[in-house]
C-alpha cells in the first residue's frame, strides 16, 4: 500500500536525511545554477591514493544555499562543505588531504583511499566558469586548468597544457540519449535514461500533444526528419529505437545510421533482421554505418519487462560510451520474441 505523501515541510526534512545531491554526475548545471545566485564553491578530486569509491576530476558544488555532488562514500562530503563554504567566504584556496598524511586523522576513510582535493572560489564573473558552461551549451568538449588561483577554460581542440602545480580535467558535451517510440518498454528506456543523466527526449511522430508524465525527459512529435534536425546527432548522443512502427524505425535508422551517433540500437526480432539490413542497404545505408547498429538492441540479461529492457539498453550504452568490452549476450540460436535484448547475429558487439 502506497503511503499518503508527507507535507510539504516534512518532505523538506526528510530529503535533508537522504544523499540526494549526489545522484547527478556532471556539476555544470549546479554550477550555473550556484553562479546564478552568487559565488560558488568548487571542490575536485585532483589526486588519488589507492581504492576510493569516485575518480579524479570527481567535484561537488557549493552555492549560497545548494550543494551538489559526492567525493567518497559519505566519509569526507560534511567536511569538504565547511572547507568549501570558509573558502567562498575569504576567497583562499585549499588543498585537501584525507587519508595517508591527512593533518585530519578522526575523518577516516573505510577505503583506505588517499584523497586530495582542491577547493576553489568561483565569482559569478569568472571568465573560466562562463567558458565551461558556454561550451557545454555548444555541445563541445572544454579543458579546464585551474590551480585554485588561476584559473583557464578553452575548447579541448585548442590543446592547452596546464602550468606547474596546476590541475587539468575534459569536460565532454553531456551525453545525450533519443528515444523513438511510445510503448511502455520506450517510456522506460526514456525514464531510466534520464535517471541516469543523459539528457533525453523521447521523438513519438504524430504522438498525443501532451507530453508523457516522466520527468527529465523531453518530448517530440514532429516527424523523424524534424524530431532528428531538432535534436541533433553527434558523438555523445545515443539513438534507441524502440517503436514498433516499421516506417518510423527505418526512417529512424536512415537518419542515425551515417550521423556521428556512437550507439544505435534497435528493439525487435532478430528473425526479421536481414530484412531490416537488406533495406537500409537498398536505401543507401554504408556498411560502415549497419555495423554500428546494435540490432537486437541491449545487453543479456533475459528479462522482457519494460523496465527489465530498459536496464538491458541503458547498461550497453554505458558500457559503449565507457569503452568496456561487450557483455554476454543472449546466444544466436536462442529463441527469440519481438521487443527482446538479444545478441546480432554473428555473436559479438556489432
Amino acid at each position: 500500500m502506497k503511503l499518503p505523501d508527507p507535507p510539504l515541510d516534512q518532505a523538506s526534512e526528510t530529503a535533508g536525511d537522504w544523499p540526494l545531491h549526489g545522484l547527478a554526475e556532471d556539476m555544470r548545471p549546479a554550477l550555473a545554477q550556484a553562479l546564478a545566485r552568487g559565488a560558488a564553491g568548487l571542490a575536485t578530486i585532483i589526486s588519488l591514493g589507492e581504492g576510493g569509491p569516485r575518480p579524479v576530476g570527481a567535484q561537488m558544488v557549493f552555492g549560497t544555499e545548494s550543494r551538489a555532488g559526492f567525493l567518497s562514500g559519505g566519509c569526507i562530503e560534511a567536511d569538504v562543505e565547511a572547507h568549501g563554504r570558509a573558502c567562498m567566504a575569504d576567497g583562499r584556496p585549499r588543498r585537501l588531504v584525507y587519508g595517508e598524511g591527512s593533518p585530519w586523522p578522526d575523518i577516516r576513510l573505510l577505503c583506505g583511499a588517499r584523497i586530495e582535493i582542491l577547493v576553489e572560489r568561483l565569482a559569478p564573473d569568472d571568465d573560466a566558469a562562463r567558458t565551461l558552461l558556454a561550451l557545454a551549451e555548444a555541445r563541445e568538449p572544454a579543458t579546464w586548468i585551474s590551480d585554485g588561483e588561476q584559473r583557464l577554460c578553452a575548447p579541448a581542440s585548442d590543446a592547452v597544457q596546464p602550468w606547474p602545480g596546476a590541475f587539468s580535467r575534459r569536460f565532454d558535451p553531456p551525453p545525450r540519449l533519443v528515444v523513438f517510440g511510445g510503448d511502455p518498454t520506450a517510456l522506460a528506456v526514456a525514464s531510466l535514461g534520464a535517471q541516469s543523466g543523459f539528457s533525453t527526449t523521447l521523438v513519438r511522430p504524430k504522438g498525443p500533444i501532451a507530453p508523457p508524465p516522466l520527468p527529465g525527459v523531453a518530448y517530440r512529435r514532429d516527424d523523424v526528419a524534424g524530431a532528428v534536425a531538432a535534436v541533433g546527432l553527434d558523438a555523445w548522443t545515443a539513438v534507441a529505437v524502440c517503436g514498433h512502427d516499421e516506417e518510423v524505425d527505418h526512417q529512424a535508422l536512415l537518419a542515425a545510421l551515417p550521423s556521428a551517433a556512437p550507439y544505435v540500437g534497435l528493439l525487435g526480432a532478430r528473425r526479421r533482421l536481414g530484412a531490416r539490413l537488406d533495406r537500409l542497404r537498398a536505401a543507401g545505408v554504408a556498411e560502415a554505418g549497419l555495423r554500428k547498429l546494435r540490432a537486437p538492441i541491449g545487453l543479456d540479461l533475459g528479462g522482457k519487462a519494460p523496465f527489465e529492457v530498459a536496464v538491458a539498453i541503458i547498461g550497453e550504452i554505458m558500457a559503449s560510451r565507457h569503452g568496456q568490452p561487450a557483455l554476454a549476450r543472449r546466444s544466436p540460436s536462442a529463441p527469440d520474441g519481438d521487443g527482446q535484448a538479444a545478441k546480432p547475429p554473428g555473436g559479438g558487439k556489432s
